[in-house]
């Protein structure tokens, strides 16, 4: 199994920096399924080529296990040579710098596009040459496919599954380990690793910034998770969600533009901050901190010693580093604040432990079933002493003309509260985990109508886990 990176950029053997592996070394690595080496079969200033080889140990596969299927296919079968999960495990591991686009000798090199080669020299697919060039093309890959015979000595037996691949791209090296790492597994049918809630984790993050815009990402996606429908359909819904984020980015959303006269985004900050401050607390995360406006915020109070932003999307998670600028801030300020992705729907032990959490403008982007998720997760598991919440107030929409009866604020809102239904809410949450709330008006008050937005501050009262 041999996959082979190859480079004209000048001086070529600059990939040696990029690979952080020395052109003039043979090297060897130990793998849980075998040994990994890299070499360099050419390594000049006009051209240099690394390859990384798998011996895989179909011995070592096997030992310990208990398969009832024809013995010998556990040891007679394609999996040294084709590639395939065990490739792309191999990708992270010895390339695992390369792939975070770090490289201290040449800091500029790892986000400078250069010319490209990768070859596989056999790869199996599900679907044929069409299917290869359908992953492959749309991220602007030059692609050269030769079908491999059965047999080279009996022609007449025709064609195998297999491939001889060549991809050519002006790119970053960590962009080109990137998508292999993802779309070599989805050709493999039998992966080695147990296929969970990690693997998902995986595929969002080494698919940030192209799965969601990939015309194939429902069958990458299916093919990558080994067709577990619940993965399959967690991680498409997170890309749908990622896919239209960089259109927010560049424009203010209706719920914005409708809102900005009132500075009501700087009012929620103001009011949210000013409740932390009364609580006296000392640590807070704040979830779904998106591009991480309040996280600016909260790092100008110096009595909070633990501040943490917690985002489900990994590309949001990007913006919010760029947007607090992290690496120029002071060193002693920046370990103040942690920024992790994670899901709000599922118990995760790093939400544990902090005085405080904000939740702003976050609750009506849920379906209900994920809030009812969510509650649970926020004041059963998580608990944090005082929990600072904000909704926009359906009862004030009337205020807006260009807003259409009955519609809500962004098209993203799944729901929108009246005053009623967010005090019955808050009572609710109050009286099943053990909290005291408070209700406040966020920005300027209609007689009528109320205030654009509402604001619920719960306070922990006891400390049994309810039933």
């Amino acid at each position: 199994m041999q996959l082979t990176l190859t480079t004209t950029h000048t001086p070529a053997t600059d990939l040696g920096y990029l690979l952080h592996k020395n052109p003039a070394k043979f090297q060897t690595f130990s793998l849980t399924f075998g040994q990994a080496h890299v070499f360099y079969p050419e390594a000049s200033d006009e051209r240099c080529s690394a390859c990384l080889l798998l011996d895989i140990d179909p011995v070592a596969l096997v030992r310990g296990k208990n398969d009832s299927s024809f013995v010998l296919s556990q040891y007679v079968n394609d999996r040294p040579y084709v590639a395939s999960s065990f490739l792309s495990v191999a990708i992270n591991q010895i390339y695992r710098s390369a792939m975070q686009g770090t490289c201290k000798d040449r800091p500029g090199l790892p986000t400078t596009p250069i010319p490209l080669e990768a070859r596989l020299e056999a790869l199996r697919v599900r679907g044929g040459e069409v299917f290869l060039r359908a992953l492959f093309e749309p991220l602007g890959y030059a692609v050269e496919v030769e079908g491999l015979p059965l047999d080279t000595t009996f022609p007449e037996w025709g064609q195998s599954p297999y491939f001889r691949v060549v991809l050519r791209k002006s790119t970053t090296l960590a962009e080109m380990l990137a998508h292999l790492y993802v779309l070599i597994p989805v050709f493999d049918t039998a992966k080695h690793y147990f296929i969970g809630e990690d693997e998902l984790e995986k595929l969002l993050a080494k698919g940030e910034g192209w799965l969601a815009a990939h015309p194939q990402k429902e069958a990458i996606a299916r093919r990558y998770l080994g067709n577990r429908s619940g993965l399959y359909r967690e991680a498409l819904s997170r890309l749908t969600e990622d896919a239209t984020l960089e259109e927010d980015e560049v424009r203010e959303s209706g719920e914005e533009i409708l809102e900005k006269p009132l500075s009501l985004h700087q009012q929620r900050h103001e009011a949210v901050l000013a409740e932390l401050k009364e609580a006296k607390v000392t640590s807070v995360v704040d979830l779904g901190c998106g591009e991480g406006r309040l996280l600016r915020e909260l790092l100008k109070d110096k009595t909070l010693e633990k501040i943490v932003g917690v985002e489900v999307s990994v590309q949001v998670l990007q913006m919010a580093k760029r947007r607090l600028k992290l690496e120029q801030i002071p060193e002693k300020q920046a370990a103040r604040l942690e920024l992790f992705q994670g899901s709000l729907m599922y118990r995760d032990q790093r939400l544990k432990g902090y005085d405080a959490a904000t939740v702003v403008e976050v609750i009506e982007h849920l379906d209900p079933p994920r809030l009812a998720s969510f509650e649970r997760v926020l004041f059963e598991f998580t608990r944090p002493r005082v929990v600072v919440l904000t909704t926009p107030n359906r009862d004030y929409n009337a205020f807006w003309p260009t807003l259409s009866a009955g519609a809500f604020r962004h098209s993203d809102h799944r729901f929108e509260w009246t005053r009623q239904e967010f005090a019955d809410w808050v009572e609710s949450i109050a009286k099943r985990f053990g909290y005291q709330a408070a209700i406040k008006p966020l920005g300027p008050v209609d007689e009528a109508l109320g205030a654009p937005s509402q604001m619920a501050v719960f306070t922990r009262v006891a400390e049994n886990t309810p039933a």
